[in-house]
Parts: C-alpha cells; structure tokens; sequence
C-alpha cells in the first residue's frame, strides 16, 4: 500500500530544538509554585493556607468576625469511679493508730467526767442524795453513809484515769490484733473492696 496523503510537515520542536532536559530555564525571579485555580479567590482572601474572609482578624463589612461558640451542645461531666481493694493492713501503722486514738479517748474521757462531777456537784446532786443515804444508813452511833466524801473530786479523776489507762491498752491490742485476723481472711476471700468516686 502507498500512502496518498503527500509530503508531511515535520515537527519542529523537537527536530530542531533541544530537548526538555537540555533547556534552559527561563529568565526571571523564581518564587513559590502556585498550581491553577479552576474558581478565583475571593477579593479579601489568599492563597497558600493563609487567612481568609471571616477567619482570624479579617473584617466584614467593617465589623470584625469572630467564631461563636456551639451553645446547643452541653457536655456534662461524668464522676470518675474506681474500685479498689484493701487486700492487706499493716500491723504496725495499725498499732501506732489506734494507740494515738485511745489516747485521745482516754483525755476526752477524764474531761467529761471532770466536768460532769462540777455539773452534778453545782445542781445539788450530791448533797441530796448523800444526805437522804447516810440517813437510810444512819444510827445513833454512826451517821451513816458519807456519799460526798466517797464521790470527792480527786477520787473520781483518779479512778477514770485507771479505766482510762486500761482502754488505751486494751484498744491498742485489740486493733493490731484485729490487723493480723484481717490479713489472715483477706487472703482467702481478697480482701474488703471500696469503690471511691471523683469529687465533682
């Protein structure tokens, strides 16, 4: 077959001039690659991720335009809660604890009945009552019952510091022996669980 098409014009551009790896680059000052835009920028706005109309400190019309915060949505805070576990006491902050607290109670209870014997001695208690035993109790050789010398002030401070000593005592044995039955029990059930929430 023969081709009836006649003479073909050649391509010029690259018959006669240099390669694309070969040119050399255009005159002129070199800057940032912008790719095409298919719409126009707005008047007011930029290119390249910098501001636009209506974002940072651009204006409208005038007036500054600024983000308004969603009021529709509420967030309610939630109350973090942990379960945690007591697995073991330890025997000697348990000791030194209760040792400090029975002390506290033993000061607090010669306090009150310091203060109860002045109460009950300011009403007249003790005189009535001591006056109506030593005449039950009374004879014509003795006068009976002396209940306000047996109930003096002294005699009841010292008899409370006795009971006083005892419950320091015993209050402290007591609480570092109920720490060695609580870890022997917490290995075989775990132990008591708490379960402590946030403060709102």
């Amino acid at each position: 077959m023969t081709d009836t098409r006649g003479p073909q014009p050649q391509y010029e551009g690259y018959a006669t001039g240099p390669l694309p790896g070969e040119r050399e680059p255009a005159p002129g000052p070199s800057g940032p690659y912008h790719p095409p835009q298919a719409y126009q920028t707005p008047g007011g706005g930029t290119q390249g991720g910098q501001q636009r109309p209506g974002q940072g400190g651009d204006t409208l019309g005038g007036v500054q335009a600024t983000r308004k915060p969603r009021t529709g949505a509420r967030t309610t805070p939630r109350t973090r809660k942990a379960r945690l576990r007591v697995a073991k006491a330890d025997p000697w902050s348990v000791m030194k604890v209760s040792f400090l607290l029975s002390i506290a109670l033993g000061i607090c209870t010669v306090v009150a009945a310091a203060i109860l014997w002045m109460v009950m001695d300011a009403m007249g208690v003790f005189s009535t009552v001591g006056g109506t035993i030593s005449e039950a109790t009374g004879s014509n050789e003795s006068n009976g019952f002396d209940l306000q010398s047996f109930l003096s002030l002294p005699r009841v401070l010292i008899f409370t510091s006795v009971i006083a000593v005892i419950d320091v005592v015993l209050a402290t044995a007591l609480a570092t022996l109920g720490a060695f039955i609580y870890n022997l029990s917490a290995g075989f059930v775990g132990g008591v669980e708490l379960t402590l929430a946030e403060d709102e």
